[in-house]
Parts: structure tokens; sequence; C-alpha cells
């Protein structure tokens, strides 16, 4: 596919999905605009639409309306729009789509907006000169910057109102401009003009700092890659790297693809896509993100995704998708100011026409006032204040490993009152080691021998324990058949003709009897917070396999991280209650243990009756506790479960990176209303001053303007948000 066409993926019904890149989106307005445009196209369906990363997704049926015909609409609103050039993303399901990384963000004064801005402002300086050299053409001398902003905005109102959207801020401003001309307020009426192109100016400005939150992360990728052939290196540019190919990444490089260390020992610096701020030990066989530092030794990397499906790429993919979903206090705003703004047009009719109608008041002074309500009743900052701070939220997110898809999701964290944790692999490092052997019958080396022929070829964390420990113990793997999995309870498998089981004991309590175990021996394993798992032949056991899963070096930290947020951690295990209340004393965290799946679930349905419940999972073994809970979160360094599952993903692998999510939702939800009070505060300030003829026209639109702007700094603090530290105590503002 090449660089600059749309993609020509066609489905069954003739429909092609399409991208674009919109140039000169700067609010949520502009995004409601060319929605409303678009769905006035027949064959037109799927829109979806981003101020954020300047996204425009559809699909399109060519027979029914030309591509041609829905560039040159959208043209006509007055954003510019390019077909995209895309690299492939495969997700979860398998489906191929699109992404790409944000476009370069031109420089400011090469925009067409900055371009308009000046030449306005050289008229009104022209006009200002003309005055002072000849005092006769006052009337005249700044007629010509209103008008030009008047042909540029009031074309654009014209077209917005033939598509579908007559309340747009164009036609405020332009029906504001040509009264003031009307009214021969001709100075009024440019200045209006100059400052809210100006305000547009400067709106597109701070929504391009918004966007660099995405486009740092691009950034990160090399652009070339040291390929090995043998032992001679040469550089190709990275996006030609294959999967299976090895690369050569000396200390101080970037890692050019994700990949895994093929030979070698370093530490990578892998802050800047997982959020783990400490170094991260790397030797043959340990998995390395694209962008990630190589720091000290040389690592030969065997690449395993193509750069169209690395880490970085499928979080801005994903981060893009997230951007587009509205949170339920954005959907708020904008049905809200769908009222608002008409209600303030009929504000400003009723201001013109009853005082002098029925008090006989003066016509100039009345038309001034209302055409200065349409101004100060424009929108632009209320429908901006949620999404600005959304969009920085999940940004700054984003830059720390935390992955939040969705408004709706980044708002629902900080509402957390009870998270769950999975023990293994999330709670605990997921590398259990066996730390003893008891043989009931036979030999150690035979307990393990049948241990290791039933849990072969299995991905679990406990069976990949059990043959770590038989291959360096030397012990052969048996042949097995009919191998087969008993979820929460045991796996089985015919070994040497004889059923074998390795389980839970109380699942060899179910199967043999308690008579049949050594129950205090197992008591006093699982009281040093070690797993038990019993090796059953035929119908009786013949060993016990002790194993212990270290807590993370965060873990317990985190957990008390999230009290001081005043929000209480519970653990759910399926391990025994003497194992789990072990690991729990450890970090300080109530347990409950002896869950199977169902029980998970049931446990969960408890919490959330009792307060907003969030799950924290491995993304694996926990899918449906994770949907059950009202949020969920997927552990897992840049995995494809991490990624696409859950609502919300910790890429580090960090316990502490729960307390960050809750920050984080909340800081984003105190500067909402921050932003959502700044906004209709000023408007309520300057409706009474207007009405009493405090507030002149150019003020009135500088309000606008002006709160837009300061909503959107505002909201972009959140990027500047150090990573938490210091947490605050449980009932103080994040």
């Amino acid at each position: 596919m090449q660089d600059g066409t749309a993609m020509d993926a066609v489905n069954s019904s003739g429909r092609q999905s399409l991208r674009y890149r919109v140039d000169g989106m700067d609010c949520p307005s502009c995004v409601t605009k060319i929605e409303t445009a678009l769905r006035r196209l027949s064959g037109v369906s799927d829109i979806s639409v981003s101020y954020h990363s300047g996204l425009l997704k559809l699909k399109l049926d060519e027979a029914a309306t030309p591509k041609a015909a829905l560039e040159t609409t959208v043209r006509s609103l007055g954003f510019g729009i390019d077909a995209m050039g895309e690299v492939r993303v495969v997700s979860g399901d398998g489906a191929v789509e699109t992404a790409a990384g944000p476009a370069a963000e031109p420089s400011w004064w090469s925009m067409p907006k900055a371009r308009l801005t000046g030449g306005i402002a050289l008229l009104v300086a022209t006009g200002y000169a003309g005055l002072w050299l000849i005092p006769a053409v006052e009337d005249y001398a700044l007629v010509p910057a209103a008008l030009v902003g008047l042909a540029v905005f009031g074309r654009r109102a014209v077209t917005l109102a033939r598509l579908g959207s007559p309340f747009s801020i164009e036609m405020l401003m332009s029906v504001a401009t040509a009264g003031a001309l009307a009214i021969d307020e001709t100075a009024e009426a440019a200045i209006v003009v100059l400052l809210f192109s100006v305000g547009e100016l400067l709106e597109g400005i701070a929504a391009g700092r918004a966007r660099s939150g995405i486009k740092a992360l691009t950034a990160l990728i090399p652009r070339t890659a040291l390929l090995l052939d043998g032992e001679v290196a040469r550089e190709i540019p990275a996006e030609r790297l294959e999967v299976g190919q090895l690369v050569l990444v000396r200390p101080g490089d970037r890692v050019p693809a994700d990949g895994e260390v093929a030979e070698g020992e370093s530490d990578a610096d892998e802050s800047a896509v997982t959020g783990e701020s400490v170094p991260v030990p790397k030797r043959a066989g340990s998995p390395v993100f694209a962008g990630g530092i190589n720091t000290t030794g040389a690592l030969r990397v065997r690449v395993t995704r193509a750069a169209a499906d690395n880490t970085i790429a499928r979080i801005i993919h994903l981060v893009e998708e997230a951007q587009s979903s509205k949170a339920p206090t954005a959907r708020f705003i904008e049905r809200f100011s769908a009222r608002y703004t008409p209600f303030v047009i009929l504000a400003a009719i009723l201001a013109i026409l009853v005082p002098p109608l029925a008090a006989g008041a003066e016509w100039h002074v009345w038309i001034y006032r209302g055409l200065a309500l349409l101004l100060v009743g424009c929108p632009c900052a209320l429908v901006l204040s949620t999404p600005a701070a959304i969009t920085s939220g999940i940004a700054a997110g984003a830059r720390q490993g935390l992955l939040i898809k969705g408004g709706a999701a980044l708002e629902a964290i900080g509402r957390a009152r009870t998270i769950a944790f999975d023990k293994t692999g999330t709670l605990t490092w997921g590398r259990p080691q066996v730390t003893d052997l008891v043989a009931l019958s036979g030999t150690e080396r035979s307990v393990l021998g049948l241990a290791a022929a039933v849990e072969n070829g299995s991905s679990h964390p406990l069976a990949r324990a059990i043959l770590e420990r038989a291959a360096a113990d030397g012990v052969p793997l048996r042949p097995s058949r009919d191998q087969k999995a008993i979820p929460g309870k045991a796996a089985r498998a015919v070994v040497g003709g004889t059923p074998v089981e390795v389980g839970s004991p109380r699942h060899a309590t179910e199967r043999c009897g308690v008579d049949s175990l050594p129950v205090e021996r197992i008591a006093a394993l699982e009281d040093a917070g070690k797993t038990v798992v019993v090796v059953i032949a035929g119908d009786r056991p013949v060993g016990l396999i002790a194993l212990r899963d270290e807590p993370r070096a965060d873990a317990a930290a985190g957990i008390a991280a999230l009290r001081r947020l005043g929000v209480e951690s519970v653990m759910l295990t399926g391990d025994n209650a003497r194992t789990g209340q072990a690991i729990g004393r450890s970090l300080g965290i109530a347990v409950k243990a002896d869950l199977l799946p169902e029980d998970k679930l049931r446990e969960i349905a408890a919490l959330k009756a009792a307060a907003p419940t969030a799950m924290v999972g491995d993304g694996i073994n926990d899918g449906p506790a994770l949907a059950a809970a009202d949020i969920g979160i997927a552990m897992g360094g840049g995995t494809d479960v991490a990624l696409e599952t859950a609502d919300a993903a910790l890429l580090g692998n960090r316990v502490a990176g729960m307390a960050e999510l809750v920050a984080l939702s909340r800081a984003t939800v105190t500067n909402i209303r921050q932003n959502v009070a700044f906004a209709l505060g000023l408007k309520a300030i300057f409706l009474v001053t207007t009405l009493i003829g405090v507030t002149d026209l150019w003020l009135a639109i500088l309000a606008d303007t002006g709160a837009t702007v300061i909503v959107t700094l505002n909201a972009l603090r959140l990027l500047r948000r150090p990573k938490i530290g210091p947490l605050p105590a449980a009932g103080q503002a994040a």
C-alpha cells in the first residue's frame, strides 16, 4: 500500500474503510461539525473523528458518494484533509487494521490560521495608521479588516449551516460582526474578527501541544537498526526489520524493535515505554521493547514483532482509540451545549427586542448589547473543558507506562474504593521456584519426573517452575498422553500407562481422602508461604512439591500507597489459605483464598455491591473477573493480552502503578471540574456585565477565546505532572 493513499480494504458490502489526517481541528466542536456534515452524505457510515490525534475514520460506498466529494465536503468546512499512509497493526482478534503515529506538527507560523491572523492584524494596524494620518476616514479605515474576517468566517458559517450546523461559533461571530458593521461600530467589528482569529490560532497551538504526548512516543523508535548477517552488522531502516532477524544493539543505542535477547547481558532503560524507572537486567531469553535504551553491554536481539506491530505502535493505536471514546462528563457537556447555544441566541434576540419595544430603550444600545451577548455565549471553553483534560490525562499515563483505554475508564478509576488483586503474576513475580520435594512413595526424582511429564507443554507458572527444576536436576521427560487441565484444581495426563494428576491439596483430599496425605507437613510448608501441589499416581498420592513465588519488590509499597489514597485492597487467589495469608501478611493486604474462577466472580460481585471496585490481574487467567469488575486493569509488560483486554494496563508490571493510576484519575477529574467551573463562572460574570452595558464587543470575544486558551493550558498541566512520589493521605486532593 502506498503512502498518501487511503486504505482500500473493501468489505463484502462494497464499503471501503478509509483513514484521513484532518488538519485544523482544535476543539470538540470541530469534531461535531465534521460528523454532522458527513452524516448528510449518502453511503457514509461508522464515522469516528478525534481532534486529539487529527484522525478521521469512516466507511464509504463510492457508488453513493465519491471520495473526492467527501474530501471536498471536509475542506469546505475550513479543514485540511489528506489520505493517510498506513502501517499494519494486528488486533487481538486477528483482524488487520491500520494505524499511524501522529504526523509532524507544522510550525505555528506556517499554519493557514497564522497567515489569516497576520493578514487581519496588518489590515487593523493599517487602519489605525490611516486614522492617525487622516482622521476623516474614521468611518471606513477599519472596514477592510472586518470585511476580510467576515468573508472568511461568514462563508464557513453559511457552509456549516447548509451542512447541518447552524449554531456554530462562526455563525455567532459572523452575525455579531455584521451587526456591528450595520450599526457603524466598525472598530469593534474589526477587533472582533482579529481577536477571534487570534483565539483560533492559539487554540490550534494548544491542541498541537496536547498531541505532543503521543508524538513523543513515536520519536522513541530509532530510524535505523544494525542487522546481523553472520558476524557482519549492516545498517538498514528499522521499519524494514522482519520477525526472526538478529540485530545488534550497542550500549547507548535504542532498541529498534520488540524482540528477545539471543545473546549478551545488559541493563535496559525502558522507562519511556513501561514507566519502570529502574533499568531492567536483560540476558538471553529476556524480552526487550522497541524504544528502550541499552545501557551497559552489547546485546544480540531476535526480532519478534515487525515495526508496524511493536509495542510503541500498538500503544499509539490504542491511545488514539481511547482519545476518541468520550467520557461521561464530556457526553453530558456536549448535550448541554447543544441546548445552551440556541438558548443564548434566543436570549440575544430578546435582549435586542424587549427593552426597546417594552420600555422604549434606545435601539442602538440594545442591539450592541445583544451582539455582545452572542459572543459571550459561545460555548467553546465549556465544550473543551472535559476532553482537553481527558486527552492530557491519557497521554500523561502513556508516558508513565499506564495505558488507559478511554475517558470513561480514566474517570472511573479514581472513583474505585476497593481494588482486588490476583496473586500470581500480579502481586508476585509470577516466576515460582521449586523449594521442596517430598517423596511419599519412590524417590524425589521419580516424583519430579511424573510431575514434569504431566506439566510438559503447559504455560502455567507452576508448571514452568516444575519443568525448570526437572531440567536443572537432569530428570528426563517421560512421554505422556491425554493431557488435560481441570481449572483451579489439577493437571492430568497418562504417563507410562498410569493416570497421573498434579493438583492442589484440596483436590487430592477429594480424590484420595485426607488420611492419605501428610497434613502436618503440608501445613508447615504453606505456613512458610509456599504453594504445595500433590502428585497422584493412579489413586494414591506419591509426593509433594512445594513452590514459592516471591512478592514483587514494590508490592508492599504499592498497597500502602493505595491505603493512603483511601483505597482498600484485597488479594483474590486460588492458592490455599495458609500460603495466601503468609503473602498477605508480608504485603499488608486482606486475603480471600482457595478461590476457583467462579468464586472470584462471586467475590467481585460482593465487593461491587459495597463500593466501586477495580480488579487487577495478569490479563490471561483473570479475564472473567476483569470483565466483571467496574474497572479491569491488566498487568503485562506490553503483551498482546495486556494491551487488548481490560480497561487499563500497567505496562511496567508495577503494583505501584495502580496508585499512580488512581492519583492520575483524581487529578484529571479535579482538572475537569476546574475547567467547567472557570468556563461557566466566566460566562456568568460576562452575562451580567454585558446586560448592564459594561462589556464591549471586543471584550466579549476575548472572554470566549481567552477562556478557551486558559482551559486548554490548565489541561496541559497534566502532561507536566511528574510520576507519583509521596502520595497524599486519604481525603486530600490528588
